[in-house]
């Protein structure tokens, strides 16, 4: 009798070669994401340390230093009016105890004077703008910018008015949706599926499970973008609010799962963009782009342009070396 193993090793082996090689070559059965941008530098929040976290004069500020993406997000207030904000209850952000579904939008209160950074504790932001904006505004102020709208309620009227104004200022291919829940997400996507979307949390551990079993470069993916943090950040500039997110051990398994770089540049090639946040210090930053990430996701959108202008002319430098150590080589050759 032939043992099992006498087929199962060659048929394994076959699956892990075809897998291998369509995860460098994804085209030969992937059909690759024809997006509308394509995003190296993301404001966080406008960049919420150089400004008041999404406001008007964060978003201004980072598009002076040439952000290729502004990250906010909405809420929906009492008289339906879709606001820009990050936390439902504005505690945090003015000092005032009230929630943002129960106030009408005149009633809203202001800003604080300055904000902690949430990825960056201990540094603070200020600014002269602390009025909490209408997405509305925010579209017509950039028209051609593309934004990442993140959906902070389940919220049916929310999340219809935010297509609407999608629709309305003709940003369908520059709006991203973006929502933490597996179940907002499908209602956005219902609502708009035009508009490009991202990965779930959800999501993205189907994807980790889809690269480490070898399925992934078989399977279709509808998302267009990646956004996820980077585990190294955790307990340095990040503290998850569950303890258990904090965990050394787990942090370390994080870090080995997430960062390859071949499922990222496998993604790239299939049009998905993968972004990382939110990175505020330059080691940070580098170590990003030598993973092969698509762009990155910062609270500094100043402080990211000077550093992305160094990286690019390093890296152009270090290519012209290469070229003109290829040419002295050709030329040695024809020499001898």
């Amino acid at each position: 009798m032939v043992p099992p193993l006498y087929y199962l090793v060659p048929v394994l082996g076959g699956y892990a070669a075809t897998s291998y090689y369509l995860l460098k070559h994804p085209h030969i059965l992937q059909k690759r994401k024809r997006l509308a941008f394509h995003c190296r530098h993301i404001s966080h929040r406008g960049g919420a340390g150089e400004r008041i976290e999404n406001t008007l004069e964060a978003f201004d500020n980072a598009v002076v230093h040439h952000t290729d993406l502004l990250e906010l997000d909405c809420h929906m207030t009492k008289d339906g009016r879709v606001v820009v904000s990050h936390d439902g209850n504005l505690l945090r952000q003015t000092g005032h105890n009230v929630n943002i579904g129960d106030t009408t939008y005149e009633e809203l209160p202001q800003y604080k004077q300055s904000l902690e950074v949430t990825f960056f504790p201990g540094h603070m932001s200020s600014g002269t703008d602390h009025r909490i904006p209408l997405l509305e505004e925010v579209f017509q102020r950039f028209p051609n910018k593309p934004i990442n709208v993140e959906v902070k309620e389940d919220n049916d009227e929310l999340i219809r008015k935010v297509s609407e104004l999608v629709k309305r200022y003709q940003r369908t291919e520059r709006t991203i949706w973006a929502a933490t829940s597996d179940r907002v997400m499908k209602k956005c996507r219902k609502e708009n599926p035009d508009m490009p979307f991202m990965f779930t949390p959800c999501r993205g551990v189907v994807l980790l499970l889809l690269y480490y079993t070898g399925l992934l470069p078989f399977v279709d993916v509808p998302e267009s973008v990646v956004e996820t943090y980077m585990p190294s950040i955790i307990n340095r500039t990040y503290f998850p609010k569950p303890t258990l997110m904090r965990n050394r051990f787990l942090v370390y398994l994080q870090e080995k799962l997430i960062m390859r770089k071949s499922l990222f540049q496998h993604l790239q090639a299939r049009g998905i963009q993968v972004y990382l946040w939110v990175l505020n210090q330059d080691s940070d930053f580098r170590r990003a782009l030598d993973c092969g990430v698509t762009g990155i996701m910062t609270d500094y959108p100043s402080k990211l342009h000077t550093f992305l202008q160094e990286y690019e002319g390093q890296q152009r430098t270090r290519g012209a070396e290469a070229q003109n150590a290829v040419s002295d080589s050709d030329q040695q050759r024809t020499h001898l």
